[in-house]
């Protein structure tokens, strides 16, 4: 049976996230808010959680689940080749609703999906979400919605749709923001921008002016 808590009480915000964090080093699945949209997460580094999160989307390998981490700190042991334009970037908007695709470390024991060596990562500006992740480090999380339904915005959409897949819910609200995050992949020497979400290319370009629009 799923459980679910108010964030927004000072009691059951407490009692949610020890819960979450548990449920999360257990293996399991968590619903949590976000700066964007609920996103659901498990702990990034078990594949048997990744793919649980994967199966309760109804989501394919094909599409690998971003990662989210509570600071900027967490890319050293995650990202490799990161430039000088990524760096400026995560000053820039972090935390705050921008992904950034980089090459992951080839030592890390994860298995997101398929993807070709990177990860797309962020760190959201979400006072729950924050203190979660700096509880057990990097999660692997997706919007908290069956794969080809709208992503929700919030905790009712996506429990409705999640049910007891997910062994906590933490109830935060609706989220401030309802477009999910822009994605830029820093792989290359030019940054590209892959979707357009709540940061426009405009926005991006005040701090990268080379910054490419994907076709």
């Amino acid at each position: 049976m799923a459980r679910r808590y108010d964030t927004n009480d000072a009691t059951d915000r407490a009692t949610g996230l020890r819960e979450a964090a548990s449920a999360v080093r257990r293996g399991e699945l968590v619903v949590l808010p976000t700066d964007t949209l609920y996103g659901i997460g498990a702990d990034a580094f078990s594949k048997e959680a990744v793919g649980d999160l994967l199966q309760a989307k109804g989501r394919g390998r094909s599409m690998p689940s971003p990662v989210l981490i509570g600071s900027p700190n967490t890319l050293h042991g995650l990202v490799t080749d990161f430039s000088e334009k990524a760096w400026e970037l995560v000053d820039a908007f972090w935390p705050g609703a921008l992904t950034l695709v980089a090459r992951h470390q080839p030592s890390l024991t994860w298995d997101l999906g398929e993807t070709r060596g990177t990860v797309a990562v962020r760190m959201p500006l979400h006072p729950v979400a924050i203190e979660l992740l700096t509880e057990v480090g990097p999660m692997a999380v997706s919007s908290a919605n069956l794969s080809g339904h709208p992503a929700p915005e919030n905790c009712d959409a996506a429990q409705d749709m999640l049910g007891d897949a997910v062994s906590v819910y933490l109830d935060g609200g609706p989220t401030p923001g309802i477009v999910p995050s822009s994605i830029v992949d820093v792989t290359r020497d030019v940054p590209v921008l892959l979707r357009e979400g709540a940061l426009s290319a405009e926005e991006l370009r005040k701090v990268v002016p080379d910054l490419e629009v994907a076709n």
